[in-house]
């Protein structure tokens, strides 16, 4: 394992050229960040661990050297200088300990040291973990991109058995997956468009390997939270043990060659957003109360899959989102913008895929096409389709199937201008279910039956 950060002469621009042209299996990737064995290693300064380290002692009072240790995701030897500065400030002291040394020591704020620790609490109240430096974040994210991810018709397709999809379709969604670039999926409603670019998250949550997130890295003096335990999902790893193992949680952080505790490592995430989506989403949120950050969802999603379902129907108008968008789509970075007003560079490492039922021509112009490598029509299905997702739903529910129910379909509604949609036959045979419960028959499917539901759920579109 090795450590890197802003001390190592890396272009981040070049780094991400490099991955978007390699072809590896990212299942192997990546290296995990290295426990730090200085401060400087660790990205911060002395000033910033001290006010830490006073915040922490603030809120939870007289704590273990290893609490400490436990709380930051620091080893002791990166805590010790600021600890020994702030004691000969008189800012803490030693109230007691054990013979295993100074880790099992008990320190506590003196007056001078809560009064330091109120401003700086006051200046920011953000307690947890330490930040990794931005450059280490940045770095990280290019190195386990999903350019390039392994994906073969024979893994891809396990996270489609549970649809139908034609051959023709299922075989260009793969190498849209495999590029890494941005999807449109588009067609007519209730064919299966959210439930495939679902399907391609799940693909990636499960076969696209591991890869690591800080819990919050910092810029220009300001905190920003990345990990967020509703999106990322941990990783079957003996490194994400949580601080309430304490065996395992002293042995990462005395130990050394061990993985950075600052950093967690997630399936490859998967974030879904609809219409709520709005612009102010798409930046830094900043908490005026506690004066730090939470990263936007799109850098939540870094390493991931990042679906805008009903594209077109967000309260910002398409051309808003495109515009902000355009570029960062084609050079894979993005810019957020701090309190202070200054802009930071952020990685734009994830699969997009928009998804819409509005036609893309109203949508987006020519130029926003253009950066969107793949576009996917899924259309009404054919009769022959549309009898494998009826059969196989009728096999979901427990009914036995019913070639007589698909023709009345066919000869009542589809063959009359009605046009199918792959959603009909859920919709359909679950109205015949509640039928059947409510009358206390048993549950079989019959064309009258179907006829009955199709009487409610599709009459008033004729």
């Amino acid at each position: 394992m090795s450590q890197f950060n802003s001390r190592n002469a890396v272009s981040l621009a070049a780094l991400a050229n490099k991955n978007a042209m390699m072809d590896w299996d990212t299942s192997d990737m990546p290296e995990a960040p290295s426990t730090p064995e200085t401060l400087k290693e660790a990205g911060l300064t002395l000033s910033f661990l001290n006010d830490m380290l006073l915040r922490s002692l603030l809120i939870r009072g007289t704590m273990l050297g290893i609490d400490l240790c436990k709380l930051l995701c620091l080893p002791f030897r990166v805590l010790q200088d600021s600890l020994e500065f702030l004691k000969a400030e008189k800012c803490i002291e030693v109230t007691g300990g054990d013979l295993i040394g100074q880790v099992s020591y008990r320190f506590t704020l003196t007056d001078l040291g809560r009064t330091r620790a109120q401003a700086a609490f006051k200046m920011c109240s953000y307690i947890g973990p330490a930040p990794v430096p931005l450059e280490d974040y940045v770095e990280q994210a290019y190195r386990q991109a999903v350019t390039g991810i392994h994906c073969t018709p024979e893994t891809l397709r396990i996270s489609f058995t549970h649809l139908v999809v034609p051959d023709d379709l299922f075989m260009a969604i793969g190498p849209a997956v495999v590029s890494g670039k941005s999807i449109f999926i588009y067609g007519p409603p209730g064919n299966g468009k959210t439930a495939m670019a679902t399907a391609i998250g799940d693909f990636m949550n499960r076969s696209g390997g591991s890869i690591y997130v800080p819990y919050s890295f910092h810029a220009d003096g300001g905190i920003v939270t990345v990990y967020d335990p509703t999106i990322h999902q941990l990783a079957d790893d003996p490194a994400n043990e949580r601080i309430d193992d304490n065996e395992a949680t002293i042995r990462r952080l005395l130990n050394t060659n061990t993985v950075d505790a600052r950093w967690v490592r997630i399936r490859r995430p998967v974030v879904i957003t609809g219409g709520e989506l709005n612009l102010d989403m798409l930046d830094l949120r900043y908490n005026t109360d506690a004066n730090f950050y939470q990263a936007p969802l799109h850098v939540k999603a870094n390493g991931g899959v990042f679906l805008i379902d009903d594209f077109g129907r967000q309260l910002v108008s398409p051309k808003e989102l495109l515009n902000r968008w355009i570029l960062p789509l084609e050079n894979r970075h993005d810019y957020l913008t701090l309190a202070t007003g200054k802009k930071i560079e952020v990685p734009f490492e994830q699969l997009i895929i928009f998804s819409t039922n509005l036609d893309p021509k109203d949508l987006v112009d020519d130029a926003f096409l253009r950066r969107i490598r793949h576009k996917v029509a899924i259309n009404a299905p054919a009769r022959e389709v549309y009898t494998k997702i009826f059969e196989m739903n009728c096999k979901r529910l427990g009914m036995n199937s019913s070639p007589e129910a698909i023709d009345y379909l066919y000869d009542r509604y589809y063959d009359r201008g009605r046009s199918p949609r792959a959603s009909d036959c859920r919709d359909l045979l679950e109205i015949v279910q509640a039928i059947c419960r409510y009358r206390k028959q048993p549950v079989r499917l019959t064309p009258q039956l179907v006829a009955e539901a199709a009487g409610q759920f599709i009459a008033e579109f004729q």
